[in-house]
């Protein structure tokens, strides 16, 4: 599933790099929680192995799109996707 098809879903109507609009991600998103905070987005999603994927949608950010995960043992690994394709910064905090 492509970013696009997932702010379709949820009906998000934002200005992303198009680069960012066919990125791929899981489609476990369709599942999730859907926030709207302020200036941003979330979409909260608990696996069957107890892992909790987040995905924070800041159309204004230098990194616009971040997906985290925790995992059962509370480690974060997460991965920002910047302006520009192949601008990412991996991350371990919100």
């Amino acid at each position: 599933m492509i970013l696009k098809e997932l702010l379709d879903y949820f009906s998000i109507e934002v200005n992303l790099p198009p680069y960012l609009l066919e990125e791929s991600f899981n489609e476990v998103f369709l599942k999730g929680d859907f926030s709207k905070e302020n200036n941003f987005y979330k979409i909260v999603v608990k696996t069957q192995k107890n892992v909790t994927h987040t995905m924070i949608i800041k159309p204004d950010s230098d990194f616009p799109v971040t997906v985290m995960s925790e995992l059962p043992n509370g480690l974060l690994n997460g991965m920002k996707f910047g302006l520009k394709k192949g601008e990412v910064a991996y991350t371990n905090e919100f």
